[in-house]
């Protein structure tokens, strides 16, 4: 280490800050001293949201830490449930970007006020204490809306909609669209919007080379539940900005689907 490890401890912490949380728990292992620097509160501070203190007025359930980085590492390796807990908010563990899920209880879904059509049931495998089961309809249409200014800005994020399948029975899942569109409200413009379509994609009927619900187009996540990726934008400065996504089925007979929500999550390199 030579001179740097003669530093000051608040000056090699001061330095740590400005890597990564992964290069902070690396400086753990290379002395007593750097790891006193390394997981002192200057440098958790620093990787944790400017907004955080906001963020855990928010929760549901109070958060216990007694450093900053145990509250990162909590927040990272768990979701905060807010509004309610209709939306849960975790860290990104490499990054610290912010990651959002909006549960189904905040989503706008077609004819969910119908029995026949949609149960509002509970699944002990979500985050949430409700997810939306659909039972029987021809045309699945779910909208979802969220304020960019929550996110962490100059991020790439990519929205993802999270689901399962019924145990008991699937049918009418072949195909469905999704999409994305960032709105961003001009100023002194009132009811009016300047829309920029950045991503759709389309999970097309089952064929050769084609994907569905059931096969390429979707991916298994760690909590159990299945993803499809609705497509991406780049959140700049995040003021005063609106995503729109979209969930749909083409028009047959389709049951068996459950909902658990849309995730952000901040893209990765090897995405």
């Amino acid at each position: 280490m030579g001179w740097f490890g003669e530093l000051p401890e608040d000056c090699i912490s001061n330095i740590i800050s400005r890597t990564s949380p992964r290069d902070a728990c690396r400086a753990c292992s290379i002395s007593l001293g750097f790891k006193s620097a390394a997981d002192s509160d200057i440098v958790w501070e620093q990787f944790l949201p400017s907004d955080y203190s906001e963020i855990l007025s928010g929760s549901v359930a109070p958060v216990v830490f007694s450093t900053k980085k145990e509250l990162y590492l909590h927040l990272s390796h768990s979701h905060l449930p807010l509004a309610g807990g209709k939306m849960s908010f975790s860290l990104d563990k490499e990054s610290g970007k912010k990651c959002y899920m909006v549960g189904a209880r905040q989503l706008s879904i077609e004819s969910r006020g119908n029995p026949q059509l949609w149960n509002c049931t509970s699944s002990p495998d979500s985050r949430f204490s409700e997810v939306a089961e659909l039972l029987n309809i021809w045309r699945v249409n779910i909208l979802g809306k969220f304020h960019t200014r929550l996110l962490s800005q100059k991020t790439t994020y990519v929205a993802y909609f999270v689901f399962t399948f019924s145990k008991e029975t699937i049918h009418g899942h072949e195909s469905a669209h999704t999409s994305i569109r960032y709105l961003n409200k001009r100023k002194n413009v009132t009811h009016k919007a300047a829309v920029n379509t950045i991503t759709t994609s389309r999970i097309p009927t089952c064929g050769p080379g084609r994907q569905s619900l059931h096969s390429l187009g979707r991916r298994r996540r760690k909590d159990g539940w299945m993803e499809i990726e609705m497509g991406q934008f780049f959140n700049d400065c995040g003021d005063d900005a609106e995503v729109e996504m979209r969930f749909s089925g083409i028009q047959f007979e389709k049951f068996g689907l459950i909902v658990e929500g849309i995730e952000f999550r901040p893209k990765h390199d090897t995405q």
